[in-house]
């Protein structure tokens, strides 16, 4: 094992990027009927809702698009159900994990850097990585990954709304492990089943050793009782929504042509692989505020949580933040809380360069 320096880089280079070290699909979802397979359409229609602000105005204001005094609220908006005669929902995607010694892109000098500290920076970016591949922590992070495929966290609000839960993972189209993944723990990374250290022995060796298999995860989902359920594929962001646009979701394939009576078939529903990937790396349990916040955050280098509005990895003193721990990679111990969230930063990837102070 390579011993660790003292080392601390006072920046980061100009140019300095890591590639993500997984490849995600996106999720399609789909009707069982009868055992068979079948596609589940996002709907494009209307809706006459009611008008409903919590702020006090004048009938002149506006909010949403929509005069305060009125009470009705008509919205065109998106949504994917079920067929009446389903008996669940199937989810289905694709992921493979890469070597992290392939995780640089790109590490170059801007202005300000000298040939010595880019040098520096790679050597210690190599000399980390291979502790990495020599130590626990790499296990630790792949086992992590593994309970996070099998507890269907990546459903997101369909896993909230299950009654029942199976996933399945296959490799390279080879059944692995079948689990109940409402039993498997989302906010706790310990005590692992057979079942996950199966999983995890899989990505590890993708990760340590560029082993190529490519995982397959199913699920199917029911929710206790049968009809046109609505489930939830991701939504799309758009900056500017037309006038009584309420929500888009996201679809593969082509929308059909719009219909005399406004419903359109806009594709088939899908999670984004995005939204997927976020939801895998979900279990940085590792940050300072973990004991008051008491729940997992996904791996961001500043410790970015949406659900919470807050930065929990922020720049500054005695930051934690991935960008402060890349400067320090020689002193970081990759068995340890930080090494570890560096670890799952590299596999995450993005952009770390630092302009001059």
């Amino acid at each position: 094992m390579s011993k660790t320096t003292a080392t601390v880089f006072k920046r980061l280079p100009g140019v300095l990027s890591f590639q993500r070290g997984l490849l995600v699909t996106d999720a399609e979802m789909l009707n069982e009927i009868d055992g068979k397979r079948v596609t589940l359409p996002v709907i494009r229609h209307g809706i006459r809702g009611t008008q409903n602000v919590n702020k006090a105005g004048k009938d002149t204001d506006t909010a949403g698009n929509a005069v305060r005094g009125a009470v009705s609220n008509p919205q065109v908006t998106d949504s994917a159900k079920l067929a009446p005669e389903a008996d669940a929902l199937l989810v289905s995607f694709g992921v493979r994990f890469m070597d992290i010694g392939n995780c640089l892109f790109a590490c170059a000098p801007g202005k300000s850097d000298t040939t010595d500290e880019i040098t520096g920076l790679r050597a210690s970016l190599n000399d980390f990585i291979a502790r990495a591949k020599e130590g626990e922590g790499l296990h630790e992070v792949s086992r992590r990954y593994a309970r996070n495929l099998l507890n269907g966290r990546w459903l997101w609000r369909n896993r909230t709304l299950a009654a029942t839960l199976t996933v399945s993972v296959a490799v390279d189209d080879k059944p692995l492990v079948s689990v109940d993944g409402l039993a498997v723990p989302m906010s706790d990374f310990s005590d692992y089943s057979e079942a996950e250290l199966k999983v995890a022995e899989v990505i590890y060796g993708g990760l340590c050793y560029g082993d190529v298999a490519a995982l397959t995860v199913d699920a199917r989902v029911t929710f206790g009782m049968k009809g046109a359920i609505e489930v939830f594929p991701s939504q799309n962001y758009l900056d500017d929504k037309p006038k009584g646009f309420a929500r888009p979701l996201y679809c593969l394939g082509e929308p059909d042509a719009a219909s005399p009576t406004e419903l359109r078939v806009m594709g088939r529903a899908a999670l984004r692989d995005q939204k997927i990937a976020n939801a895998l790396r979900t279990f940085d349990t590792w940050y300072p505020d973990f004991a008051n916040h008491g729940r997992p955050i996904p791996v961001e280098p500043n410790g970015a949580s949406l659900d919470a509005q807050v930065h929990f990895r922020p720049l500054g003193k005695n930051s934690v933040s991935a960008f402060s721990l890349a400067k320090q990679l020689n002193a970081l111990d990759p068995n340890s809380p930080d090494g570890m969230f560096m670890i799952a930063s590299l596999i995450r990837g993005g952009v770390y360069s630092e302009g001059a102070n």
